[in-house]
């Protein structure tokens, strides 16, 4: 008899041709069967509430956007920037289902954009259950929630709504399908997988990291820097969010879901590695892909305590908050093939990455409130490069089984195949990403629909836009309102 699977006729042989052999052949395996079904349910189940518990965790990191924007922001923006966040995942979550997930994983299609499963139809299959769409809903807000700290302070609510809409329903999936999807012309579990390899962007330090943040980037560009950011000189001009308080929550909590992030990009848990019967399988990677992320983010924290300490002179508590998530951007697309080690070159290297592209931010005249075009477009890149250069050959043969002579990590003696593989995916994310958001900001900015007005942002978009201030304990805001001729906030609602 094959492994895992009894036949009556073979059975009633073995039993020495009794009289009621062919009736206890039958009766054994029918039973054997319901027994091996109900194992196969059970996996089914594990798996999907892993899954599920992994989406939850990343969705928990829009809380964690949220404050994270709001203790960055100054005070009188603080609604605003709230709001901003909530719609994200409203908007996403319409989009991402009506168009957004056909394209990134709609199947049969071509290597450019799936074509299937638009609002979820013929859903669940074999393929796909609802599980996953989640799972993939929440990277896709993940991207979105990128941006919108990128231009936070002096965008017009209405170009929140429409460049949202289009990241999550087409820009960001369209990624994903090149990069995620089995039918993607670059994806490493295709057919024909690019330069042999494929990209190996386990969780998305390119997929989702350098897509939100190269979109930041081109919104600020485009805007422009907040009033009162540089002198006239052109001088950077220091501009403080109001709440280290709130920077602090938000990191905790992004980090928290970081392990639902990189660690739930396995999607099952419940897969041995071998002939199984081992302590080692794949929930084992997925605990070292926990250890690899906290690793770099631990690093990358450290690294930019004491680096930002020898060139400003004080310990500055959002300096850390903002390396520490920058290690956790660049670990995030080979943490799932690198060894624990690597992991800690990868968080030193992303903190002076981030330290350096901040200083180039201040002496071009950028402003991004939040760093997240250098946080997440910066640090995702190092960590594309880091994963053609550190991925070991025992661990992507084990995430990515099929291609016994795969090529991995240049650094590991893998060849070069891999880290061309990952240069080819940072241009044509910069590329993609430029045509189209890139467009698409331009014409917010053409017709009047992308920056308020200087009064506007003098005054603070909560005042402007949103009915007034988060905070009204004091006399000035309380003046302010009532200049407005807004209605003062209620005593028991001081806090919002």
């Amino acid at each position: 008899m094959a492994s895992g699977v009894c036949s009556a006729a073979d059975l009633s042989k073995l039993l020495g041709g009794a009289a009621n052999a062919t009736a206890a052949a039958e009766y054994i395996c029918g039973n054997f069967d319901d027994v091996s079904n109900r194992f196969t349910d059970t996996g089914h189940a594990v798996d999907t509430t892993y899954l599920l518990f992994s989406a939850y965790l990343v969705f928990a990191m829009q809380l964690g956007f949220a404050m994270l924007c709001a203790g960055s922001v100054r005070a009188k923006n603080t609604m605003n920037i709230m709001l901003t966040n909530v719609l994200d995942a409203a908007a996403g979550g319409l989009f991402y289902y009506l168009f957004g997930f056909a394209f990134a994983f709609g199947t049969p299609s071509n290597g450019f954009i799936g074509s299937h499963n638009f609002g979820l139809t013929n859903f669940p299959s074999e393929s796909f259950d609802y599980s996953y769409f989640l799972y993939q809903w929440c990277f896709a807000i993940a991207a979105a929630g990128i941006t919108s700290g990128s231009i936070a302070e002096r965008t017009q609510f209405v170009a929140y709504l429409i460049y949202s809409s289009f990241l999550t329903g087409f820009v960001y999936p369209v990624v994903s399908h090149w990069f995620w999807s089995g039918d993607g012309w670059a994806s490493a579990v295709g057919a024909n997988p690019l330069f042999g390899s494929g990209v190996i962007d386990f969780a998305g330090s390119g997929v989702v990291h350098m897509v939100g943040g190269i979109a930041g980037l081109l919104g600020a560009l485009i805007e422009g820097p907040r009033v009162g950011r540089f002198d006239h000189s052109g001088k950077a001009i220091t501009l403080r969010g109001h709440s280290g308080t709130l920077v602090v929550l938000g990191t905790f909590l992004l980090w928290f879901g970081w392990y639902g992030f990189n660690p739930g990009s396995f999607l099952i848990i419940s897969k041995a590695y071998g002939n199984g019967g081992s302590f080692y399988g794949q929930w084992s990677a997925i605990g070292r892909t926990a250890v690899t992320t906290t690793l770099a983010g631990c690093t990358a924290a450290l690294t930019t305590l004491f680096g930002k300490r020898m060139i400003v002179g004080h310990w500055n508590v959002t300096d850390v908050c903002n390396g520490l998530l920058g290690g956790f951007a660049a670990i995030t697309g080979g943490c799932s093939v690198v060894d624990p080690w690597a992991a800690v070159i990868c968080g030193f290297v992303a903190a002076w990455v981030l330290i350096g592209f901040n200083k180039l931010a201040d002496k071009v005249g950028y402003d991004d409130p939040l760093e997240a075009a250098q946080l997440h477009a910066g640090c995702g890149a190092w960590g594309i490069i880091f994963t053609g250069l550190f991925a070991t050959k025992k661990y992507v043969n084990e995430v990515y089984p099929g291609l016994p002579e795969r090529p991995y990590g240049l650094l590991m003696g893998g060849g070069a195949k891999l880290l061309a593989a990952h240069l080819v995916q940072i241009v044509v994310i910069v590329g993609w990403v430029t045509v189209t958001m890139g467009t698409l900001f331009w014409l917010l900015h053409k017709f009047g629909l992308l920056r308020i007005s200087v009064d506007e942002e003098t005054a603070g978009m909560d005042l402007t836009s949103h009915g007034g201030f988060a905070y009204s304990d004091s006399d000035k805001n309380l003046e302010l309102e009532t200049k407005m001729k807004l209605p003062i906030t209620s005593p028991t609602n001081e806090r919002a």
